[in-house]
């Protein structure tokens, strides 16, 4: 970037440091400061080109500081955060100088969104393909900043999580923001291609290897060369192979299968798998040096459904971009859609969600996807799977055994209600849980089985909508 860097001034720490997280991924330069008065001492030895700063600030507060930085800076951009929106508060700060205003708690792409206002260079974060990444949940963005800090090194890298998180887009991700991104990035699934061909299609082989090698032919590491290697599904990879990726890895050396000469290859290695690779070694599946080999940089890719506030934004891409491929372009995703989506588990993560955006496509018969055109599979939601049992005739059934809490004939008669959709069967849940634990959010997300960031991040939209007042 070409701009001097943008001055944040924020006390909570865990804030700041998702703000700094949130200018990394869009590589926007910043210094943080915790405080107003170390804040105004770095004007004496730096340039900025724009000041946000926190109202209530330890010491001297948000319009102090912004006077001081009107009497160095007049023509310094300066906005002003504050989790209190009072108009006297707004009028005063626009009065004082302040160029903006953004109220707590506010969503990543507003703040950067306020900034390009300043810098209108501000690059987007992509995924290498040209295609951008959503990434509003602070798991998501976490990621990324794990991303985008090895990047730049040639440390192996390790990605792990569920089917379907979007392991590829996160190596794409890493492969795009390195030193190699203008170099190849191969791809290949381990346990797609068949145990006789994955060897001569990861290391190549000479003519009259075998029956039928009427040629020489490249394996992906001599493709990768030079730039990074994808191995997707490294949990699946024969044991016997296991010894030979190990030699790659160590000895930066590639042997083609009938040949007795080694080639130097320069490949950055991105493992990912589903699996728990330290149960595999513990059962004699996988080596275990090879093992710490790959996780010398582990990434652990959360679910779907512990990163909500990237659904609907997903969703709408896909919507997008699909659209215009299927000649449906312009079709919006209804209210109950978003509640229907809300609402839902995906426990087939990011792959799910694509496919019932491309299914939506087809089925609707209007320009509003409805939820029925997304034919999603309940009543699987991120809390009310934790009331959900299979009874002894095979179909899914519901209970309250094992919460803790009283109401349940209530509960169910709440579910067996045929009008009553799956956001409202799953907050009354989660806030007859919440209330039966006396408050207690460790042991609610225990029973409910849901991630503390995901019982955060349904109350704080309760609250919103005026379900929850915040007193549990």
């Amino acid at each position: 970037m070409s701009h001097a860097p943008v001055m944040i001034v924020e006390d909570d720490a865990d804030l700041r440091e998702a703000i700094c997280v949130t200018l990394d991924l869009h590589q926007i330069e910043y210094r943080a400061f915790g405080d107003a008065e170390s804040a105004l001492m770095a004007f004496d030895d730096q340039e900025f080109s724009l000041t946000v700063s926190d109202f209530k600030l330890p010491g001297m507060d948000g319009l102090t500081l912004l006077r001081s930085i009107r009497k160095k800076v007049p023509q310094l951009p300066v906005v002003i955060m504050t989790a209190f929106a009072e108009a006297k508060l707004a009028v005063e700060a626009l009065q004082t100088g302040a160029r903006d205003f953004l109220i707590k708690p506010f969503q990543p792409e507003h703040l950067v969104g306020v900034i390009a206002r300043y810098q209108p260079t501000v690059d987007s974060v992509s995924n290498g393909n040209g295609q951008s990444i959503v990434a509003r949940a602070p798991a998501t963005l976490s990621v990324l900043s794990r991303c985008q800090r090895v990047a730049a090194t040639t440390a192996t890298v390790l990605l792990t999580g569920e089917s379907g998180v979007g392991k590829d887009v996160f190596a794409r991700q890493v492969h795009a923001r390195s030193p190699r991104a203008s170099k190849p990035y191969v791809a290949i699934n381990c346990a797609a291609i068949p145990e006789t061909l994955l060897e001569s299609t990861l290391f190549g082989f000479e003519k009259g290897a075998f029956t039928g090698a009427n040629k020489p032919q490249e394996g992906k590491f001599e493709n990768a060369h030079g730039g990074t290697l994808f191995l997707d599904e490294i949990g699946e990879l024969p044991i016997e192979l296991q010894a030979k990726l190990l030699r790659v890895i160590q000895d930066r050396v590639v042997e083609r299968i009938g040949s007795n000469k080694s080639q130097e290859v320069d490949v950055r290695i991105i493992a990912a798998t589903n699996r728990d690779l330290l149960e595999r070694v513990s059962a004699g599946k996988f080596r275990e040096d090879l093992y710490y080999r790959l996780a010398v940089f582990p990434i652990a890719i959360p679910p779907l459904r512990e990163r909500m506030e990237d659904v609907i934004p997903m969703a709408e891409l896909f919507l997008e971009r699909y659209g215009q491929t299927m000649g449906r372009p312009g079709l919006k995703l209804s209210e109950p859609a978003k509640a229907a989506i809300n609402a839902h588990h995906w426990p087939g993560n990011v792959r799910e969600l694509e496919n019932a955006v491309q299914r939506a496509l087809l089925l609707s018969d209007t320009d509003l996807i409805m939820p029925e055109d997304l034919e999603l599979k309940a009543p699987v939601t991120g809390a009310a799977a934790s009331a959900v049992r299979t009874s002894g005739d095979g179909l899914p059934g519901w209970s309250m055994e094992g919460a803790g809490v009283g109401g349940g004939a209530e509960f169910a008669s709440s579910v067996g209600d045929p009008t009553a959709d799956l956001e409202t069967v799953e907050r009354e849940h989660i806030l007859r849980v919440l209330k039966g634990t006396g408050g207690n959010r460790k042991k609610a997300i225990d029973i409910l089985g849901i991630s503390e960031r995901a019982l955060r991040y349904k109350l704080k939209d309760y609250k919103e909508k005026g379900f929850y007042s915040g007193k549990d």
